[in-house]
């Protein structure tokens, strides 16, 4: 757990030398206020304490701005042979996948917790149900830790960055909006399996205020696999 916290950390400090954290977290800030609070929403012209539009938009935005963030977890340091100087030290491909999932999520994390000035001027509007909000930033944080998993299984694939956001994007899509589709255009068992690979149906029930065991179980089951084949892509390396 130590290995995990110090790649956490380094992984982290890299960010934000680079800017790269401040960027991502100011055009989350930018994309989510606005929509939120200035072009369609609810909150104003109809007078409700809802961050329902909020949840909305940051399923969309997130959707877009974590494959630019996982993109060069792993391709990165592939291309300039940082990897395998990475990997001689004492740490083992668990943790070092661990760790850049931990980064990235914090990060993340950080992003909304800076949305909470929204809840604190719900708050003086009206009345708001702190259960219901507070689920749908629970859904929001694993959705986002899903698509990073996914995001860095991308990233162990390639040592271009570009070639893991579009993969990461196309790996997303499916679970996004594809398997949607196919479960409205399928019947019976088969659009049972569509609908629940669907993450929309997993986070649209947890932002409503339900937590069912079945979406956790969903998200999680996604979170191991993409950081599981990830391990799996680095190992090979000592095939090679």
């Amino acid at each position: 757990m130590r290995a995990t916290w110090i790649i956490a950390k380094k992984e982290l400090k890299g960010y934000f030398d680079s800017l790269i954290a401040y960027v991502m977290i100011i055009l989350f800030l930018g994309f989510s206020g606005f929509f939120t609070w200035l072009y369609g929403s609810d909150i104003f012209l109809v007078g409700q304490a809802s961050l329902r539009t909020f949840f909305s938009i940051a399923y969309w935005t997130l959707f877009f701005f974590i494959p630019a963030l996982t993109m060069k977890s792993i391709a990165e340091e592939k291309r300039s042979g940082a990897i395998e100087l990475l990997l001689t030290k004492p740490v083992t491909d668990w943790q070092l996948i661990t760790g850049k999932f931990l980064a990235n999520l914090l990060i993340i994390v950080i992003a909304l917790l800076l949305t909470v000035v929204y809840v604190i001027t719900l708050s003086n509007i009206g009345n708001i149900d702190l259960g219901a909000i507070f689920l749908g930033y629970f859904g929001l944080v694993l959705m986002s830790a899903t698509y990073i998993a996914i995001g860095i299984f991308t990233s162990s694939l390639t040592n271009n960055q570009i070639v893991a956001f579009l993969f990461a994007l196309l790996i997303g899509l499916f679970f996004h909006i594809i398997f949607g589709v196919l479960a409205n255009a399928s019947t019976g068992w088969l659009g049972g399996l569509f609908s629940y690979l669907n993450l929309n149906t997993h986070f649209e029930s947890i932002s409503r205020g339900v937590l069912d065991t079945k979406d956790l179980i969903y998200f999680l089951s996604i979170m191991f696999v993409g950081l599981y084949l990830s391990v799996i892509n680095l190992a090979k390396r000592n095939l090679n």
